[in-house]
């Protein structure tokens, strides 16, 4: 049957696809709006606001809102990311109808409790006190914080402890205000779920929500780069290298997911045969893209121990050259397979395809077929992922480093050693 869109007279999109084998529904409203949507003394409030949507509404205390929906056996949870905030829930095809309205009261009746927020807060402060100490976690925040320097996009979703400490009941009622609307919204319900039935249950409850919210559009992204390096006393360093990568909007998007995964996406892979097996470096490696409405982040993750670090970072460089100048068939057709059946196996959970139209319809404005997806994995080729790679790893880099990690050669050396965007070739003294 595939997806069936309606839009309410408000503007919010309501969006399901019946999957016939799940007799479940995973249903959710996705905003347009996340870390990256704050002010620069609302650092954190974002995030802050997905902890306290559980906290009390004018119509159910926090106790009620877990009680009801775990009554039915269901679950409920938010999430927060740079662009995006979401609210969902996971039920039985029958108790649909609890579950919207559990969603609706904490988006539209929160109160915000003084008392309950403290306590939040609290629990955030540890939450970010946890972060700190692990390695490999902080140093992903350096990495954005360096790649797109005094930006919201490279903030930390978690906050500060002063700003988190700061935020009263008004000012997280005044955001929501600012922030949410139905024009940059979306419901979506997938499973075992009738959409008809499902668009009245939304507008009951949804379709008065305000139309429009004054929320200014974010800060444009700059990447700059750059170098960070954190010395601590630990058993391993974590370090990352990286490059700006490519918008979901771009034509090299879905081609820097499938150069991610022929260099570091699994066991198979470029880095993970070359720096850990062969060569024993460092006991995890893996590439990665993420794509934002404006721009994007590509990089190279690796952890190792102290003695390793100056063979490692001139392995990695030498793997990102060789995919400038040779990348093969097999390779290709690899990396295709594992993107095909990630698309295939997250299509049979009815949570991950709720997601996955959600996302698109907020970045898209439309629901992307998987034949539109295959078509595009198909339509890569082996010169333009070469040419992508050349590009890509010749530009300024950002590197993150956190642990002993005094053997890691300077940025200028680094920088210098990567490839060259007029086809020289360069290298890093191992």
């Amino acid at each position: 049957m595939g997806v069936e869109v309606s839009r309410l007279s408000n503007g919010l999109t309501v969006a399901t696809e019946t999957l016939p084998s799940i007799e479940s529904v995973a249903l959710g409203v996705w905003v347009k709006s996340g870390a990256r949507n704050e002010h620069d003394n609302e650092h954190g409030m974002a995030h802050l606001l997905e902890h306290m949507a559980f906290k009390g509404t004018n119509k159910r205390s926090a106790f009620q809102i877990a009680s009801e929906i775990e009554d039915v056996g269901g679950e409920i949870n938010a999430a927060t990311s740079v662009e995006t905030t979401s609210f969902y829930a996971r039920v039985l095809g029958d108790d649909v109808p609890l579950a919207m309205d559990l969603l609706a009261d904490i988006l539209t009746e929160s109160k915000f409790d003084p008392g309950e927020l403290e306590r939040e807060q609290h629990v955030i402060l540890q939450e970010i006190g946890a972060a700190h100490d692990t390695p490999d976690d902080v140093v992903f925040d350096h990495f954005t914080e360096t790649a797109f320097r005094h930006q919201t996009v490279g903030r930390s979703i978690l906050g500060t402890a002063e700003t988190v400490q700061s935020f009263t009941s008004k000012q997280l009622h005044a955001f929501i205000e600012r922030q949410y609307g139905a024009e940059k919204m979306v419901v979506v319900a997938a499973g075992n779920i009738k959409h008809d039935a499902f668009v009245r249950e939304v507008e009951k409850r949804l379709g008065g929500f305000r139309a429009k919210a004054d929320g200014v559009v974010p800060q444009y992204a700059q990447y700059v780069g750059g170098d960070y390096r954190e010395h601590r006393d630990l058993q391993d360093a974590q370090i990352v290298l990286g490059f700006e990568g490519r918008a979901y909007h771009v034509r090299d998007f879905y081609a820097s997911h499938v150069l991610s995964m022929i260099l570091g996406g699994g066991m198979s892979s470029r880095l993970f045969q070359e720096v850990r097996e062969k060569r024993g470096l460092c006991y995890s490696v893996y590439a990665f893209h993420w794509g934002f409405s404006d721009t994007g982040l590509f990089g190279v993750h690796a952890a190792t121990g102290q003695g390793n670090i100056d063979e490692l970072v001139p392995v990695i460089i030498s793997e990102l050259e060789k995919a400038g100048t040779s990348i093969g068939q097999d390779e290709l057709d690899r990396a295709r397979a594992q993107y095909r059946a990630g698309l295939i196996m997250s299509g049979e959970s009815a949570s991950s395809r709720a997601s996955q139209i959600a996302r698109q319809l907020l970045l898209f404005g439309r629901p992307i077929a998987k034949e539109e997806l295959m078509e595009r994995l198909a339509n890569l080729t082996i010169d333009r992922l070469t040419d992508l790679s050349a590009r890509l790893f010749s530009t300024k880099p950002t590197i993150a480093a956190v642990g002993p990690v005094g053997a890691l050669a300077p940025y200028e050396a680094i920088h210098a050693a990567l490839p060259d965007a007029n086809g020289g070739t360069r290298r890093l003294a191992v």
